[in-house]
């Protein structure tokens, strides 16, 4: 049967595993009973299951609701993983060399726990810049990639996200308003990149591109900050293309890295 469990892989922790998986691949908040179902566990096994991983922050209830969602912190890990992965070699070469065709500083930023994290970075000769620096975090709503990450929710998950976020106003044209911010992210989900005027940092402009996985999910974000006296806003457009060839290669890499594990896990002696 193809819902038949393989009493091979069947343990505990395999469950566990299998509940925090479908749980994050869904675009829903879920019951225990549809949970239950879809993974062909028993019921009263589903709940201790579930019992257990809420109690260590991997899965939590939706506010206000019975249904499960990923947990914050496990959230926390997904990013602290997704960091990891991108301070490798060949990953670290690919932003060194989009830092060098344009002149700027890159940086890779990852969301986690509602804010922006740079993950890596690498500076350009250009000594004059807004330097993020890995593990150094920014807001959502005044940055660059926190724009594409909220852009790319269903429209009511961002809608919520956006009316939860306290809208600081850093600067005198950082967007406060949740009805401006959302128009803006619309747009935003319209052409697939984002920019920032100047919204977090006075006299500092920005833009980034997504980072995907071979799926199309949203892994990072591939960014550049610099001056407005060097580049002005609207000069950021001639950065995207750059930025989102090297962000194909970095998703390449991702790939690249997949298809090394899954032949060695099947092919090694």
């Amino acid at each position: 049967m193809a819902n038949e469990p393989d009493s091979s892989n069947d343990g505990p922790l395999d469950r566990a595993i299998a509940i925090l998986t479908f749980v994050a691949e869904q675009k829903k908040a879920l019951s225990a009973a549809e949970i239950a179902t879809a993974l062909s566990l028993p019921l009263p096994t589903a709940h201790r299951l579930i019992g257990n991983l809420e109690s260590r922050g991997l899965i939590q209830k939706a506010l206000g609701t019975k249904r499960y969602v990923v947990g914050s912190k496990l959230v926390t890990l997904a990013a602290k993983t997704i960091g990891a992965a991108f301070r490798t070699v060949r990953r670290h070469a690919v932003l060194s060399a989009v830092a060098d065709r344009i002149g700027e500083q890159c940086e890779i930023g990852v969301v986690r726990d509602n804010v922006v994290v740079y993950v890596d970075h690498v500076r350009s000769k250009q000594q004059q810049a807004l330097q993020f620096n890995p593990g150094e975090a920014a807001p959502l709503h005044c940055t660059s990639t926190g724009k594409i990450y909220m852009s790319r929710l269903p429209a009511k998950v961002r809608q919520r996200l956006v009316n939860s976020l306290p809208l600081v106003r850093y600067t005198p044209t950082t967007i406060a308003d949740p009805n401006e911010l959302l128009a803006l992210l619309e747009e935003t989900r319209r052409r697939g990149w984002a920019k920032t005027n100047e919204e977090f940092v006075r006299g500092v402009v920005g833009c980034a591109v997504p980072i995907v996985s071979p799926a199309g999910d949203l892994i990072a974000c591939l960014g550049v900050s610099v001056p407005v006296a060097r580049v002005g806003f609207a000069g950021l457009d001639a950065f995207i293309a750059p930025l989102q060839e090297a962000a194909t290669l970095l998703s390449e890499t991702i790939l690249q890295d997949y298809e090394e594990d899954f032949v060695d896990s099947h092919f090694s002696e």
